[in-house]
């Protein structure tokens, strides 16, 4: 009879065509991926090229005056992108991964962006994690609502009571054809995932992989619920497509909304301002006022003394840049802070809603995530002053600029390892199935005593 069973589903036209859109839409969503890490890797590869020729090339015009030679030049920092990336592209859609930055005032530059076509930004891109979360749950609806309804209806349920020795085995059988099927088209995605994007097997990708998997289970058991509630077809599909309305598209939006009102960031203005004014009003104040609040954040340069009130002198002018990004320090780390608080709730929320906590674990283990953006930020906070004290010396001294080993500055790289935490990941999803598989039971027993 299982045999039967999946020849019969097979042959429906909703089978057919929807196992055909989902495989047509993951092979489409795995070659955006390829494109989109060709494309990483281009950007990486250009910036490393170029960054030398641009070094090279102010050398040559401005290599007598090492201030003005600093002021031109850009040092890049490249966010490594993991592979996974090309299947959850996360906030790697806006938040670039590629910075160029001088030794100037950072505040005002690590927040520069790709230029990118907003029709792009408006659509977004089709990832394999898109499908996993909206079209999958559609699909299992597709299946799943009329799984014991249908029968009803057709007049062959009163067969099944007479001739099936368990109505619920009978049930379980015909619902474990659609997860077996749907499953099996997951796994085929996921296998030409890895073979055309190269993506190394690892704890990563297998926490990935179950991760969907236990959220399709999820979406199987919720259906099995509503077809426990003994109502119709329509009532079914109803409300299926309602709970999936609320749950990946409502809840998500209402919980953002939330989340941006109860953490606004007002500093994201304000850093900017004070950046600015920060390093604009030096140019009306005392220079011996600006180098002793330099030098008493870098004592060590405190030798290099003091310029003199009239004219310019870029020992006076680097400490007014740096003193531009101190003085809007505390609006930054804030901007920061709330950055980070808003993720933390919005994971807190999630824990109760799978899509959302499905979304966030596929960011985490791909590095895409908004969190992974903000280490990233500060990686570049280290690189601008690691690179800034390592020129103060030579501007302060006037260095020709052919006296430095300008190879040594290749881009520089950060790199995030995804740490598993499979606990997290996997438990919030196994409770909400076993709840629903839990409550389905029930009601079908309930059932089985009436009849």
């Amino acid at each position: 009879m299982y045999k039967y069973m999946f020849k019969q589903f097979l042959r429906t036209n909703t089978c057919k065509l929807g196992l055909f859109l989902v495989l047509i839409l993951g092979v489409i969503s795995i070659s955006i991926g390829k494109q989109f890490l060709k494309g990483q890797e281009r950007i990486g590869s250009h910036v490393t090229e170029k960054q030398l020729e641009h070094i090279q090339r102010n050398v040559e015009l401005h290599s007598e005056d090492i201030g003005l030679l600093l002021y031109y030049l850009k040092f890049a920092v490249i966010s490594e992108v993991s592979p996974l990336a090309a299947l959850s592209i996360g906030q790697k859609d806006v938040n670039p991964s590629v910075q160029s930055v001088s030794i100037l005032t950072l505040e005002g530059q690590k927040y520069d962006s790709d230029l990118v076509n907003p029709t792009k930004l408006l659509f977004g891109n089709l990832d394999l994690s898109f499908i996993l979360l909206y079209v999958f749950p559609l699909l299992i609806i597709a299946f799943t609502f009329s799984l014991k309804s249908e029968e009803e209806e057709t007049g062959t349920w009163r067969l099944v009571r007479i001739m099936s020795k368990s109505r619920l085995q009978f049930l379980l059988a015909k619902l474990s054809v659609r997860v077996i099927l749907l499953l099996l088209a997951m796994c085929i995605l996921f296998v030409l995932a890895g073979l055309i994007l190269s993506i190394p097997f690892g704890m990563a990708f297998l926490a990935f992989f179950v991760t969907g998997l236990l959220y399709i289970l999820f979406w199987f058991s919720l259906s099995f619920w509503i077809i426990s509630l003994k109502r119709n077809s329509s009532f079914n599909a109803l409300a299926l497509l309602s709970i999936w309305l609320t749950l990946v598209v409502l809840l998500p939006a209402t919980i953002n909304n939330f989340v941006v009102t109860k953490y606004p960031v007002p500093e994201a203005f304000t850093t900017n301002i004070k950046q600015r004014d920060g390093y604009h009003q030096k140019w009306d104040t005392n220079k011996r006022e600006t180098m002793e609040k330099f030098y008493a954040r870098y004592p060590q340069f405190e030798s290099y003394g003091y310029p003199p009130e009239e004219g310019f002198n870029w020992l006076w002018y680097y400490a007014m840049q740096y003193l531009g990004d101190e003085e809007s320090s505390k609006e930054s780390e804030m901007m920061r802070t709330k950055i980070l608080q808003r993720e933390q709730m919005s994971r807190k929320w999630g824990q109760f809603i799978p899509s959302i906590h499905t979304q966030l674990a596929f960011n985490d283990l791909a590095n895409t995530s908004l969190s992974n953006h903000m280490y990233y930020l500060q990686y570049l906070n280290d690189f601008h002053e690691q690179t800034r004290l390592y020129f103060y010396p030579k501007i302060f001294s006037n260095v020709n600029g052919k006296e430095v080993d300008w190879s040594q500055f290749t881009p520089g790289y950060f790199s995030l390892s995804s740490k598993v935490n499979f606990r997290q990941i996997f438990l919030p999803l196994i409770i909400l199935i076993l709840i629903f598989f839990g409550l389905s039971l029930l009601n079908m027993r309930r059932e089985s005593r009436v009849y």
